[in-house]
């Protein structure tokens, strides 16, 4: 049996804040944060992967967050909302069997429950936008029974 997915990405979540915050080795912080959920093999491949891949995609992935808060100064976004915005958009580009639906409602949910008290709203804002962008763009990436959203950018067939 796996465990809930929202407590996974939490788990992520908190290894790149000590990421971010201690800068040690990666495997040291997924040995110390993540490892209670070796016994899940499969909830344990999910964190490690949706850390390894924000880790991998940060600078594409920032000039993402950038591109959306025009009006911030980067490097003053709460450290745990520019996370919990780098996993959310690492999995809307990245993980095609997960729905876009799904990754923002665990995205507001992490930022409601450890971040600061509009995080929630900051975070739902950025990433409809991000979705929107994607969508526009074709650039989401999305298969399996129930991942395919309807769109504007959706092309009829010829």
């Amino acid at each position: 049996m796996s465990v809930r997915r929202r407590i996974v990405r939490e788990k992520a979540m908190q290894a790149l804040y000590a990421l971010e915050i201690s800068h040690e080795p990666i495997e040291l912080i997924i040995e110390t944060i993540v490892s209670d959920l070796r016994q899940h093999k499969e909830s344990f491949e999910f964190a490690k992967t949706l850390i390894y891949k924000v880790i991998e995609t940060s600078k594409e992935i920032d000039a993402i967050i950038k591109g959306k808060v025009k009006n911030w100064e980067f490097n003053r976004l709460a450290v745990i909302d520019k996370i919990v915005l780098r996993i959310g958009i690492c999995e809307l580009l990245y993980f095609e069997d997960i729905p876009p639906k799904v990754s923002i409602n665990e995205a507001i949910e992490i930022a409601r429950t450890f971040s600061t008290e509009k995080s929630d709203k900051f975070v739902n804002g950025v990433l409809d936008s991000v979705l929107n962008d994607l969508r526009t763009s074709s650039r989401l990436k999305k298969s399996g029974r129930g991942l395919q959203e309807t769109s504007l950018s959706k092309k009829p067939a010829t």
